[in-house]
């Protein structure tokens, strides 16, 4: 049976951020990961991932897209923009112009492409000003890919993810819980699609959540204290310096591999 490639695009949420794995490159896992080790003990899968931290749009398509075109996938996942809808000002028309040109290229050269909505920051106090930007830009993402045949992992609709236990400790990206949750997420979307030839989604062990934390006002001072201090202050240094946290990292999986729980 001939083999299967998976390529993952993107940024932090494909690079896998917030599910901490030393053992890995980037020393992070992530849902992609998750997903590819799935497909490849599964069925004949080989996967690749060039998907770095910190990137915007106009990045993905400079860095990512010749190279993924080059590596011919059957299936590749895209998703970019998180970082553009986070800064001051962004010309979402002028971006998704861009972010559309990368699904026509995948889908004229005969990928099937997966897509992501953005998640809804209702109930984020530091994030949900932004949730209008994200809800053009899923509106964006549906039409590309009701144009281009594209099929659509819908984290907008996913209200799980609400629990803040599915949060890292920088409460921008997922934890192990929620890569783990999404993986299992995007193997259904993938086995509705018939992208894959069984629904493998139940091979995801279910995350166990954690009991809800409480805790007294004091405590939850001094949490916040010091999560402004640890995360939300370098934050906003790196967004006012215009640097990224991945200007320093390489794509973890730049090549095909078959990949397993145990890779390293």
């Amino acid at each position: 049976m001939e083999v299967k490639k998976f390529l993952a695009l993107g940024d932090s949420f494909t690079e896998g951020v917030g599910d901490v794995d030393l053992g890995r490159p980037n020393q992070v896992r992530g849902w992609a990961d998750r997903v590819a080790e799935v497909l490849c003990t599964q069925g004949d899968w080989e996967y690749a991932n060039l998907a770095v931290r910190g990137k915007k749009i106009g990045q993905v398509i400079n860095q990512q897209l010749d190279q993924g075109l080059s590596m011919k996938p059957d299936l590749v996942s895209i998703y970019a923009g998180g970082n553009d809808i986070l800064r001051p000002t962004a010309d979402l028309d002028a971006l998704m112009r861009g972010y559309e040109g990368i699904v026509r290229r995948f889908n004229e050269a005969g990928s099937t492409v997966l897509l992501f909505t953005g998640f809804d920051t209702v109930e984020s106090p530091l994030f949900s000003k932004t949730r209008p930007r994200t809800a053009i830009y899923n509106e964006k993402v549906r039409e590309i890919a009701d144009a281009h045949g594209a099929i659509i992992a819908d984290y907008w609709r996913w209200r799980e993810f609400s629990d803040v236990r599915y949060w890292a400790v920088d409460r921008l990206h997922m934890n192990e819980l929620g890569h783990g949750l999404m993986a299992s997420k995007v193997l259904e979307v993938l086995a509705e699609h018939q992208v894959t030839d069984d629904d493998w989604s139940q091979l995801i062990q279910a995350p166990v959540l954690p009991e809800l934390a409480v805790n007294s006002r004091g405590e939850k001072l001094k949490a916040e204290l010091g999560w402004a201090r640890e995360h939300l202050a370098p934050w906003i240094k790196r967004r006012l310096t215009g640097t990224s946290s991945g200007d320093t990292l390489s794509a973890k999986y730049p090549q095909y591999l078959q990949l397993s729980a145990a890779t390293n």
